[in-house]
């Protein structure tokens, strides 16, 4: 019996690929049978120099460089997934946000999936299919003002260019989706939470019952796995998502409160 989902024979780019649900998805894909190429500032202990490319993606000199990789490489691309994004804001509130803050937070978030598209895309659309996830956030929903007033307002951006772009291309076959994952369990959240536990004098359940009190609360009792919002990737870029395009599907174990 064939398998439900496949990826076989799909090329695919995969954006901050070597950690959290960014690795995930590698694996995942690789798994279904894709061939993926990914990338990172600079290429960690232990994963091949095969299928990996060293750029820095908040700069358009970056991404013109993952681009031509992609061309080499693969030959081309039906998948790209757009994991890359991230804050190192400070807090304080929107009195502590700098020019400097403000435009690191777009370059991380927002620029690198415009530039990354408006190169790869010319020849999905040349060829009448392919799919591209926007990984964004339910921070753009749920902004917290102390931390994320920056990192929320650039998802916020990314997401509104993901649906333009989808009721561009949509009609020429290529389909454009968000997934907006809440709070995930990857190896820096955990150390959030044991940096926080230290601090509240508790263990590192105590800590992480912290962010999901900040949140607002978690309904499931827990955050997200890298391995579950891989899952809901692979899922939207296959072919068994074939109608789907020009939407937000958001993983958050029941965080956002409202319909």
């Amino acid at each position: 019996m064939a398998p439900l989902l496949t990826l076989d024979g799909k090329r695919a780019l995969v954006t901050s690929g070597t950690r959290g649900a960014g690795a995930a998805t590698v694996r995942l894909f690789r798994d279904l049978g894709a061939r993926v190429l990914t990338t990172a500032r600079s290429r960690p202990e232990g994963v091949a120099e095969q299928g990996f490319v060293a750029a820095d993606l908040t700069t358009a000199e970056g991404c013109a460089a993952v681009a031509e990789a992609v061309r080499a490489e693969l030959g081309g691309v039906d998948i790209v997934v757009h994991m890359l994004g991230g804050s190192s804001a400070p807090a304080g509130g929107f009195a502590a946000l700098t020019e400097d803050v403000w435009r690191a937070e777009l370059d991380l978030n927002l620029f690198p999936a415009v530039r990354l598209d408006r190169t790869l895309l010319p020849d999905m659309v040349a060829k009448g299919g392919g799919v591209v996830v926007h990984v964004t956030s339910i921070q753009r929903l749920l902004p917290l003002p102390e931390a994320t007033t920056a990192y929320a307002a650039a998802k916020a951006a990314l997401s509104a260019y993901s649906k333009s772009l989808s009721k561009e291309v949509s009609p020429r076959g290529v389909r454009v989706v968000r997934v907006a994952p809440g709070w995930i369990e990857t190896e820096a959240s955990v150390k959030l939470a044991e940096r926080l536990a230290a601090e509240a004098g508790t263990d590192v359940a105590g800590g992480k019952q912290i962010i999901m009190d900040a949140l607002g609360g978690i309904p499931l009792g827990r955050p997200s796995k890298p391995e579950e919002v891989a899952n809901l990737i692979a899922f939207l870029a296959s072919d068994l998502a074939a109608s789907i395009t020009g939407t937000e599907h958001v993983i958050d174990g029941g965080t956002v409160p409202t319909v």
